[in-house]
């Protein structure tokens, strides 16, 4: 159940989502249990993003929500940091210093009318 959203200040063509999406896919198996099996990706793009008080230059910000009963390790968050920033940077010509990735975990998640 790991859900990516990829909100862009920038159009997101669609050959950058689909690069985006395998990225997300490889890269979400750092997270203990998880697989592109159930992973869901979101992706906006054109979203009026003021990053430092300004839009002057294209900005990201990825939200990655992940359904665990326990902690997620630190390192799975550093890898997916670190393997997806460059691929953001790239496909939506976002410098990485205009990037934000927030992480989150929870233990109530619900898919195909009940909660796991």
């Amino acid at each position: 159940m790991p859900v990516v959203r990829t909100y862009c200040s920038a159009p997101i063509e669609p050959a950058a989502r689909e690069a985006l999406k395998a990225a997300y896919g490889r890269v979400i198996e750092a997270v203990p249990g998880k697989s592109e099996a159930w992973l869901m990706c979101l992706f906006e793009g054109e979203v009026p993003i003021y990053f430092g008080g300004d839009d002057a230059a294209p900005s990201a910000l990825l939200t990655v929500d992940v359904f665990a009963r326990g902690e997620v390790p630190a390192s799975a968050w550093e890898r997916f940091t670190e393997e997806v920033t460059p691929v953001v940077a790239r496909e939506l010509g976002v410098d990485p210093a205009r990037i934000y990735i927030r992480y989150g975990a929870t233990p109530d998640f619900g898919w195909n009318g009940a909660n796991f």
